[in-house]
C-alpha cells in the first residue's frame, strides 16, 4: 500500500471519529432536553409548590408512579398533593397500591382529589385517598364493586377439531380454565374470593366517608353516579374544579399563590428511536444490534395486554 492510501485511510479514519462523536454528543443533548421536558424542571421542584399528578386510564400496579408520589411524600417544597383521576378503575390491588401510597402522602401533607370526567371503581379507590374529594357536577363516579371475567373457548376449539387434555393435582388448581365451563365448586371459590375483595372495599368506603355499612351497601352495587349525585350519596365532599380545590387548600395553610407543578411520567418514547437512528448512523450498532423502536413499541404494548387480578373497573355492558 502506498503512501496515499495509507494518508487517505488515516484522513477517513479522523472523519469517522468526528462524527461518531458529534453522534454522541447530539444523542446526549437529545436525552437532556428530553429528561428536562418530560420532568418538573428544578427550580419549579424546588420552590414551594403544590404538586399535581394525573392518574389517568386503566390503573395497575405502577411502580414509576408509586415512586413518584414517595418523591412527593418527601419533598419539602411541595406543599399538598392534587390527584387528577381520569380513570374507568382497573385492577383492585392496583387501586390499593395507590390508595395506600397516597395516604402516605397525606400523613405528611393535604392530599386532595379532583374526580374528573371519570373515576369509577378502583378509580374511586385512589379518590378516597385524598383529605377531600371534589367532582364536577355530570363527573362518573362510584361503580363500587369487584368482578372477575374469564373467557370459554371450549366450544370454539371443538368446532375447530381442537381438545384440551389436562391433568391436575386437585379439581380447583388452574380453576377457572378458559377450556371448560367452571364446576359449581369452582364458581363458589371465585365468588369467595371475589365477595372477599369487595368487603374490603366496602369498609374502606365506610371507613374513609366515615358510612355505616349498612349506609354504603345499598349503593355498593355496582351503580355509576354523576358527581351531583354522588355529593347526595355523601360519596364526595364538593362539587368544583381548580378554584374550590385550592379554597380548601387556604383553609389547610397553603396559600393560593403558590404555582401547581405537575409531577409528569417519565415518558422515554420520543427518545429511543431517535436514539437508535443515531446509533446506527455512528455505526454503534446494526442488523439486530440495533435499536428497533418498532419492536420496542411492541414489546411494551405486549405487557399490558390483559389485566391480572381482580377487576375494579367500570366498562359499558355488552350483550
Amino acid at each position: 500500500m502506498d503512501g496515499t492510501s495509507i494518508a487517505e485511510r488515516r484522513r477517513l479514519r479522523r472523519k469517522l471519529t468526528f462524527w461518531r462523536v458529534a453522534a454522541l454528543v447530539v444523542v446526549a443533548a437529545a436525552l437532556f432536553f428530553a429528561w428536562r421536558a418530560i420532568l418538573p424542571s428544578e427550580r419549579d421542584t424546588r420552590r414551594d409548590h403544590v404538586a399535581q399528578v394525573t392518574i389517568s386510564g386503566v390503573i395497575q400496579d405502577d411502580r414509576e408512579l408509586l415512586e413518584r408520589l414517595d418523591r412527593i411524600a418527601r419533598s419539602s417544597s411541595a406543599k399538598a398533593l392534587v390527584v387528577s383521576i381520569s380513570s374507568p378503575g382497573g385492577t383492585t390491588y392496583g387501586g390499593e397500591r395507590l390508595y395506600k401510597a397516597l395516604r402516605q402522602v397525606a400523613d405528611r401533607k393535604p392530599v386532595v382529589s379532583d374526580v374528573r370526567t371519570l373515576a369509577a371503581s378502583a378509580g374511586y379507590i385512589v379518590a378516597l385517598a385524598g383529605d377531600r374529594i371534589f367532582a364536577g357536577e355530570t363527573s362518573i363516579t362510584g361503580s363500587i364493586g369487584v368482578l372477575m371475567q374469564y373467557p370459554q373457548a371450549g366450544e370454539l376449539l371443538e368446532k375447530i377439531g381442537v381438545t384440551v387434555g389436562e391433568e391436575k393435582s386437585s379439581p380447583l388448581k388452574a380453576e377457572p380454565s378458559p377450556f371448560h365451563p367452571a364446576s359449581e365448586e369452582a364458581k363458589a371459590m371465585i365468588r369467595a374470593t371475589i365477595m372477599d375483595s369487595y368487603d374490603w372495599f366496602v369498609a374502606l368506603v365506610a371507613e374513609r366517608r366515615g358510612l355505616p355499612r349498612e349506609t354504603v351497601l345499598p349503593i355498593a352495587d355496582g351503580r355509576i353516579v354523576t358527581g351531583r349525585q354522588a355529593l347526595g350519596l355523601q360519596l364526595i365532599d364538593e362539587l368544583g374544579g381548580d378554584g374550590e380545590i385550592r379554597a380548601y387548600l387556604d383553609t389547610r395553610g397553603v396559600g393560593t399563590a403558590l404555582p401547581v407543578v405537575e409531577w409528569k411520567t417519565p415518558s422515554r418514547g420520543s427518545v429511543i428511536p431517535l436514539l437508535g437512528s443515531v446509533m446506527r448512523l455512528a455505526g454503534w450498532a446494526s442488523g439486530e444490534e440495533s435499536l428497533d423502536p418498532a419492536a420496542i413499541l411492541r414489546e411494551i404494548r405486549s405487557r399490558n395486554l390483559f389485566l391480572d387480578g381482580l377487576l375494579s373497573v367500570w366498562q359499558v355492558g355488552r350483550d
